[in-house]
C-alpha cells in the first residue's frame, strides 16, 4: 500500500490555510505544485509503475521533505 502524502493529508489542521495560500500567494502555489509533482513521482516509483534506483528515490523523498518544511514555515508564519 502506498502512503498518501498530499499536503492536505500531511497537514490536515492547515487545510483551509493551504487553500488560501494557494490562491493568494504565488510563491506558495509554486512550492505546492513542486511538492505534489515530487510526491507523484515518488508514488509512481513506489508502486513499481516505473523503476528507479534507491538513491534516486531517497533523493526525491528528501526533496519532498524540504518542500514540506518550506510550505509548513509559510503556513505557520503570519
Amino acid at each position: 500500500m502506498i502512503d498518501n502524502h498530499s499536503l492536505a493529508m500531511e497537514l490536515p489542521e492547515f487545510k483551509e490555510r493551504i487553500h488560501e495560500m494557494k490562491t493568494g500567494n504565488n510563491h506558495f502555489a509554486k512550492l505546492f505544485d513542486a511538492y505534489h509533482a515530487v510526491d507523484k513521482d515518488i508514488q509512481r516509483f513506489e508502486s513499481e509503475a516505473e523503476v528507479t534506483s534507491d538513491e534516486h528515490l531517497e533523493e526525491l523523498k528528501k526533496q519532498r521533505l524540504h518542500l514540506k518544511d518550506q510550505l509548513y514555515a509559510m503556513l505557520t508564519s503570519a
